[in-house]
């Protein structure tokens, strides 16, 4: 059953689980309650690049960092659908649109946004964006032209949280995933590993994904990439038996959950991500690149699928299902 009252000793003692059992024990769960086999393909979109006031430590993005990305002024609808409907060719069924925002403001760019989302919904797949934060009526806007999700990670544990980001706070974030659900939008929230955090913030930050009053229907989880100019560039690389670990324990405590393996996958060979989805992964950003890092393309991730028997989630499965069911 769907738990939202976990307490973070019980969280400690499942992540501390040795890993062969708590792989084991993910794995069951992860039977128990989805599709084994079918993995949520997305494909996520920078609509809009670099030049953002936020001071986010990892991000390449940030305008006071000399990272080498330029900034890109907000795309042009047409070409996004252009790249939404190459997506959807290459097998994915959820498009995320990302700008380099820090907030949502009621102007133009925003009118031109909530068009896009109305196009891209109008072509059969789930669109995601990730905007910054956003306030009700926003959120409200987003929803009434199509939004299917809305991605606004924690990152890290809320103790942890002011050594990686001063521009906003935790509860900014938390304000914003409240926003959403209130819109019936679902919600897209998870975090980032390697960022110099401890054992007991990646619990802390699991916590508070499962004692949210509703599970999130996706929860990304992110190894850090390492991109020179940021302050996180010397960094260790994030060890796979970490995210592993990360992915396992998640599946336990959100067991309906879409537990995404997301930034990271580059440096991770098949056999890595196989052990992933073992451990209940089953959703995955397919495409060359991650909003500015790099990513397996949609090739390596066919021949991926083809080896481990794994196959494309379909759109709107949860209301193809339920639409099935009232009938």
């Amino acid at each position: 059953m769907n738990r939202n009252d976990w307490t973070l000793s019980e969280i400690k003692e499942i992540y501390d689980t040795p890993l062969l059992d708590l792989i084991y024990r993910a794995a069951t769960v992860h039977r128990e309650h989805n599709t084994i086999g079918e993995v949520q393909v997305c494909t996520l979109l920078s609509i809009k690049t670099g030049g953002c006031p936020e001071d986010c430590a990892y991000c390449p993005q940030a305008a006071r960092y000399n990272t080498g990305v330029g900034v890109q002024a907000l795309m042009k609808k047409d070409e996004v659908l252009e790249y939404a409907a190459k997506a959807k060719a290459a097998g994915s069924t959820r498009f995320c649109m990302g700008a380099a925002w820090r907030e949502v403001r009621d102007n133009k760019d925003f009118d031109r946004v909530l068009d896009m989302v109305k196009g891209v919904n109008e072509m059969g797949m789930e669109v995601c964006c990730t905007l910054g934060m956003l306030n009700e009526d926003q959120a409200k806007k987003l929803a009434d032209v199509g939004l299917y999700a809305y991605n606004h990670n924690l990152d890290t544990s809320s103790e942890y949280y002011g050594e990686i980001i001063s521009t906003r706070t935790y509860d900014d974030r938390l304000r914003t995933l409240e926003n959403v659900r209130k819109a019936g939008v679902t919600v897209c929230c998870g975090g980032i590993i390697g960022l110099g955090e401890t054992h007991e913030d990646r619990i802390k930050m699991l916590y508070t994904l499962s004692t949210l009053p509703q599970h999130p229907e996706s929860v990304p989880i992110n190894a850090l990439v390492r991109v020179k100019g940021t302050p996180l560039e010397n960094n260790a690389k994030v060890d796979v038996w970490d995210m592993i670990r990360m992915i396992a324990t998640a599946r336990i405590l959100m067991p309906s959950t879409m537990v995404r393996l997301s930034a990271g996958r580059a440096e991770m060979s098949q056999a890595e991500q196989a052990l992933c989805f073992m451990a209940g992964a089953n959703s995955i950003f397919a495409g060359e690149k991650l909003l500015t890092t790099p990513n397996p393309s949609f090739e390596e991730d066919n021949l991926m699928f083809e080896l481990l028997g794994l196959r494309p989630r379909v759109a709107f499965k949860d209301e193809k299902e339920l639409a099935t069911e009232l009938r």
